[in-house]
């Protein structure tokens, strides 16, 4: 993707930068409802045949393509939480506002967890606040065995894979009710829906139905998207700025990533690979990432990842941010720094 486009020596950043990118930022009313219908029409396709005992093994694979089909879903309630589509209309919002509580995922948490992301990702200390914590090699060598367990439990594959569960029930819906049960109310409405439209399924054509139709379908999803989230800012090109060297389009450009893929990936994704474009501008629609990364020149050279087993096996041995080397390191890799520091002292 990179090799693309014909990469400029034009150095916008800040406002300027941001102001390039507003020509992009307004939304189609008729292309988001006309994407937003054919999602839902495979959504619904896929859903019938999950359902249908006679399909067979067939329903294996239709539960895991609505699966995919739900991440694309969610890039719809992502932009309508960040307001870059579904503007002006009251059912567009409300549709979202349910689908939001479907999945455990509701709007009040989203947005308070989303939108302090977008503030400050990639910044060392605060920036694990709704997304996955990164620590330098010093602060892990610091920490206690317990801090480091639960670090290490954090951004594994295993809580990734198991995302429906940690990422979501509990990390969005479950927890921010206990914490704050006034505000976050809708967790608990949130509850109610997503278990309630379980148990009716259940009711309606028995446990089978539930799973095929619903909860497997959701719980790949889940996987899929906390993977998702996770390389768009645990890449081997990612930096990571303290406090006081933090700036927001630099963090924009060079801690999100761009996640290649063919056009089917995209597709299921909603083109939010082009992460870094969306975190410069988060009122840009998905549908206009790529013409608006065509058009600016300072978006024309990302730090790329993809889905493919190699790329994902490289995200995954990226553990700590080690400020000497000024990149994201393994923990074998840190231990090897540890000690080569050890020796000079």
């Amino acid at each position: 993707m990179r090799n693309s486009y014909s990469v400029s020596t034009s150095v916008r950043s800040g406002p300027e930068l941001i102001r390039a990118t507003k020509p992009h930022s307004a939304e189609d009313p008729a292309t988001t409802w006309r994407l937003f219908l054919i999602t839902g029409a495979v959504a619904a396709g896929l859903a019938a045949v999950a359902a249908w005992p006679a399909a067979g093994p067939a329903r294996w694979v239709a539960a895991l393509l609505l699966g995919l089909t739900n991440v694309r879903l969610f890039i719809f309630y992502h932009d309508a939480m960040h307001g870059a589509i579904f503007r002006k209309s009251r059912l567009g919002k409300a549709i979202m506002y349910v689908y939001g509580l479907l999945i455990l995922t509701p709007d009040r948490v989203w947005k308070d967890s989303h939108n302090y992301h977008h503030a400050h990702t990639a910044k060392m200390v605060g920036s694990s606040i709704g997304s996955y914590p990164v620590i330098t090699v010093r602060m892990y060598q610091r920490a206690t065995k317990l801090q480091r367990f639960f670090y290490r439990a954090v951004r594994s594959p295993l809580n990734m894979i198991l995302g429906y569960f940690t990422v979501f029930l509990l990390g969005m819906v479950i927890k921010p009710l206990v914490k704050n049960p006034k505000r976050n109310h809708a967790a608990a409405l949130s509850l109610l829906v997503h278990y309630g439209l379980m148990a009716l399924l259940v009711w309606v054509g028995g446990w089978s139905l539930a799973f095929f139709a619903y909860w497997l379908p959701l719980a790949f999803s889940c996987a899929a998207g906390s993977y998702l989230f996770y390389a768009q800012h645990n890449f081997p090109d990612a930096i990571i700025r303290d406090r006081r060297d933090w700036e927001y389009t630099d963090a924009a450009l060079h801690a999100s990533s761009m996640m290649t893929g063919g056009p089917l990936m995209r597709w299921f994704t909603g083109e939010i690979g082009f992460h870094h474009v969306h975190h410069l501008n988060s009122q840009i629609p998905f549908y206009r990432l790529e013409e608006t990364m065509a058009a600016v020149p300072e978006l024309q050279a990302p730090g790329e990842t993809s889905f493919s087993p190699k790329d994902m096996l490289r995200c995954f041995q990226l553990d700590l941010w080690d400020p000497d080397r000024g990149a994201m390191v393994s923990f074998r890799e840190a231990q090897d720094t540890l000690r080569a520091a050890g020796q000079a002292a």
